[in-house]
């Protein structure tokens, strides 16, 4: 009867339980990533400067997504755990605290998008028409980004509670509404104005802010959570609790921004061209990545609560399940990378140019596909067992110490084809990093709560 009464992440076979809690993310993520896909598609049908002007946007809207993501990890992790640990009064803590977070880095956030949207597009170029709609779409995305901010924390907790099927039903609602919204203001169907980029941001936000008014809803029905206004109150432990695995987590986003910034401004010295190349790969590849992020999601609150609950073999077991569909999801993406780069650009009305430097990006970048998704996987581990500040340093070394200046040194000395390489070099430096600090996470922390 006793295992009966408990949460699911703590009886259920973890094999099941692993892909039962992250299928449904990973499909929600799917229909994410092929609105990414879809929306670069139908700017890039508007123009190539319509889709400079957005890839030049995407460290922003990067940054945006590391703050909202990055604390809601860390509400998810210490949700999990306190709910392991059958503490249900700090757990509805996590989830409100993290709610008043997010409408804290929004505020930020839309300050941002206010003041600073034409200089950052500004930093990139001079010219005009790209300024003009590199500051509208940035400048909309970020100014009207609560919905973003209250949906992936609403998932996260739920997500925490092991309910992974409503998250899908809202990411893929939102994804749907976007899809639809997007070719309708863009191009000005069924009697809209034509806006172009702006349509395409307008169409964006419209669609978080669904997403968020479904999520608000199903959190609201949640029976793990319940939220009251003093839930709401920060109180400093839980904030730091929360950014203990959050801000690393944060980091580690952000600093994809720094890395996109800067390699978008390596790149526009080859033209214009090779930066819209680098936004279709991003788009691309995060067909193939999303899936992962997602077995993560679904991995963080399967270890964190089987550790709270000190269930070391069950952590284990996670760990194997979610290498073994990483291999399989990124065997599949390098395949497809190295074999049919030209049938993917032209999805994006590549021309002869685009065509060139991309068919060379995509194959050389897919060679550590399956590595990269190895170390995504492993980092479960150190979120859900409270150490992500793990995950940050493994990222800082990667993007900062090896990714941007293998780039710089390469592009400038060898050239743009060489420059692809950074990206396989900066991928071993990761995977050696993620196996070492494995090792000692796992006698950390596994081996005493075998002991113990």
């Amino acid at each position: 009867m006793q295992a009966l009464q408990e949460n699911k992440m703590g009886v259920k076979p973890v094999p099941s339980l692993v892909l039962s809690m992250s299928f449904p993310i990973m499909l929600s993520m799917l229909v994410q990533a092929l609105y990414n896909i879809v929306d670069s598609l139908f700017v890039s049908h508007y123009g190539q400067t319509a889709l400079t002007a957005v890839s030049l946007s995407f460290p922003l809207q990067n940054l945006l997504i590391s703050v909202s993501l990055g604390t809601s990890i860390g509400v998810n992790s210490l949700l999990s755990r306190k709910l392991g640990a059958k503490d249900s009064t700090s757990a509805n803590k996590a989830a409100g605290n993290g709610l008043s977070l997010a409408l804290i880095s929004w505020a930020g956030f839309a300050l941002l998008g206010l003041l600073f949207s034409r200089t950052f597009i500004g930093f990139f170029s001079e010219d005009p028409n790209l300024i003009a709609m590199g500051s509208q779409y940035i400048g909309i995305c970020l100014f009207f980004s609560l919905g973003i901010f209250i949906d992936i924390t609403c998932e996260r907790i739920l997500q925490g509670t092991g309910d992974t099927f409503h998250p899908m039903i809202i990411q893929s609602t939102g994804a749907i509404v976007n899809i639809i919204l997007d070719p309708i203001l863009i191009f000005g169907l069924f009697g809209f104005p034509r806006l172009g980029v702006l349509g395409a941001a307008i169409a964006t936000v419209f669609a978080q802010h669904v997403s968020a008014a479904l999520a608000v809803h199903y959190l609201r029905k949640n029976k793990e959570v319940r939220l009251t206004r003093d839930s709401f109150r920060l109180e400093k432990q839980t904030v730091r609790d929360i950014y203990a695995v959050g801000l690393p987590a944060i980091i580690m986003q952000a600093i994809g921004t720094i890395l996109t910034t800067s390699l978008n401004k390596i790149l526009i010295g080859f033209g214009t061209a090779a930066v819209a190349v680098f936004g279709i790969y991003f788009r691309l590849q995060s067909f193939i990545f999303m899936p992962i992020f997602g077995l993560n999601s679904g991995m963080i609150p399967v270890i964190g609560y089987n550790y709270g609950a000190r269930k070391p073999e069950r952590i284990i077991q996670a760990i194997k399940v979610g290498i073994i569909v990483s291999l399989l999801i990124m065997s599949l993406g390098f395949l497809v990378f190295t074999f049919f780069p030209q049938v993917l650009l032209g999805w994006f009305n590549a021309d002869e140019a685009m065509m060139a430097i991309g068919t060379v990006a995509m194959q050389r970048i897919s060679l550590c596909f399956i590595s990269a998704g190895f170390c995504i996987v492993l980092g479960a581990l150190f979120q859900g067992t409270g150490d992500g500040y793990i995950s940050m340093i493994i990222s800082i070394t990667r993007q900062m110490i090896f990714l941007l200046p293998a780039a710089y040194l390469l592009g400038r000395f060898v050239g743009l084809d060489a420059l692809w390489y950074s990206f396989i070099i900066a991928e071993t430096s990761s995977l050696a990093l993620t196996i070492y600090f494995f090792r000692r996470v796992y006698i950390r922390r596994i081996k005493t709560l075998r002991t113990a």
